[in-house]
């Protein structure tokens, strides 16, 4: 009876010890990567002609996990975290690299474009920052690259190819080539946005195409234009956004100093106050942000007044409601948010062949 009870003791000791054993096996151990990701180049300077080359090449070591199986790793890049506005990781572009690829090459274009849409402002120098994640069970970081870039502006084709009419002056140093337009979306009128500066003259044309070498449309009198490029500039009165509106056929002109806002039961100020949005002369858009709700609806509206608004066409592209230079639209809706939350939205009006916005939940 004495060797039973031993017996039975010591199985359960026995069965004790395993267990604690067992319960370590299944402990997860933390994995790392034992050396640094390193970058082909801490600098970058892109332009049209970098698209199709090879740029920048990060190779990292290889992950050991306790398993041996295959590693999935994925490259991440965000803004440092001392850029204004910035927490790092925390809106990281990720893009997956594949099982056991310890590489990854970039070429202009694509470099280019994870730049923008990150937020570094085209042809200025500007920080990304990049890491590694290694995936098996469990993540595990590389430490992070960083990367002095200078991303350039994209210029797309336009999206309802109306005729343009150029705008050079002394805002952009006279060059109709790099110039902004208005544009035709009814015959002979042209419509769109320009910017000035402080500091400068004001001075300005329109030309009929993107250089001195055809029609040059000068001023022919108070809100008059002349065919004839040497009788003199057309001149706005001081800094800030100005629509613009010429008819080369009846040779007349105008222009009108334009704030941008928001109004609606969708926004802070509902439909009785304009909550402003702020123009940032380098991306050339209008930001807001604002706490929206999804139960309203807003439009876009210059000036504080309903002379000059936009709504939205049935396939979510804004469009003119009011404006005295154009034919009122009364067919199209307003502008929602999909649920409730802060937003920053942007309104793009510096390609009249393309006016555009954003919504984005913060």
């Amino acid at each position: 009876m004495k060797k039973i009870i031993n017996l039975t003791f010591a199985a359960m000791a026995f069965m004790t010890v395993a267990c604690h054993k067992q319960a370590e096996l299944t402990t997860l151990k933390p994995v790392a990567f034992t050396g640094n990701m390193t970058a082909s180049t801490t600098t970058v300077t892109l332009s049209a002609t970098t698209d199709d080359q090879s740029v920048i090449t990060f190779t990292w070591p290889a992950v050991v996990y306790p398993y041996k199986s295959h590693v999935t790793y994925t490259l991440q890049a965000d803004l440092p975290a001392d850029t204004v506005g910035a927490t790092a990781w925390q809106n990281a572009t990720s893009v997956l690299i594949g099982t056991d690829v310890l590489t990854k090459t970039y070429k202009g274009s694509d470099l280019n474009t994870l730049a923008l849409a990150l937020g570094v402002t085209p042809n200025e120098v500007g920080k990304m920052v990049f890491r590694v994640q290694a995936y098996q069970d469990r993540n595990a970081y590389s430490k992070a690259v960083t990367l002095t870039i200078s991303p350039y502006k994209i210029i797309l084709p336009p999206s309802n190819n109306y005729p343009v009419l150029y705008l050079p002056g002394d805002y952009q140093g006279w060059s109709p080539g790099t110039a902004g337009t208005v544009a035709a979306s009814v015959p002979n009128i042209y419509e769109g946005y320009i910017y000035e500066p402080a500091g400068g003259s004001y001075h300005f044309k329109f030309t009929s195409a993107p250089d001195w070498n055809h029609i040059n449309y000068g001023d022919g009198g108070p809100g008059l234009l002349t065919t004839d490029g040497t009788k003199g500039d057309l001149v706005l009165p001081g800094p800030g956004v100005y629509e613009l509106v010429a008819n080369p056929q009846t040779l007349t002109w105008s222009y009108t100093l334009v704030t941008w806002g928001i109004i609606g039961d969708a926004t802070p100020g509902g439909w009785s106050t304009d909550t402003q949005m702020t123009y940032d002369p380098a991306k050339q858009v209008w930001t807001v942000t604002a706490n929206m709700v999804s139960s309203g609806s807003f439009k876009f509206r210059a000036n504080n007044q309903w002379a000059i608004d936009f709504g939205i066409t049935a396939d979510g592209k804004i469009q003119y409601a009011d404006n005295p230079a154009l034919p009122y639209n009364g067919s199209l809706g307003n502008l929602t948010v999909p649920s409730n939350g802060n937003y920053t939205i942007t309104l793009d009006l510096h390609d009249p062949n393309n006016y555009n916005f954003k919504l984005k939940k913060n």
